[in-house]
């Protein structure tokens, strides 16, 4: 496979290859959305869990740390 020799080639070769398209003759009922929605839903409250239970360790990971030194000056 030969290379394109410019970015103009690669955009005109994926506009013909967009603009080449039969159309497709598809029924999407209420379902479908209903579907896409819970998806995401959960996929956002999977997401949020799994940062509350480990908030300590992410917290922890961006936070400052402490010297030794410093740990004993306050006891």
């Amino acid at each position: 496979m030969v290379p394109f020799k410019s970015k103009s080639q690669y955009l005109f070769l994926i506009f013909g290859l967009f603009s080449y398209t039969n159309p497709v003759y598809a029924y999407l009922d209420p379902g479908t959305g209903s579907i896409l929605i819970q998806g995401l839903v959960g996929g956002a409250a999977a997401t949020i869990s799994f940062l509350s239970i480990y908030w300590h360790k992410v917290k922890a990971f961006f936070g400052k740390k402490k010297s030794s030194e410093q740990k004993i000056d306050k006891d």
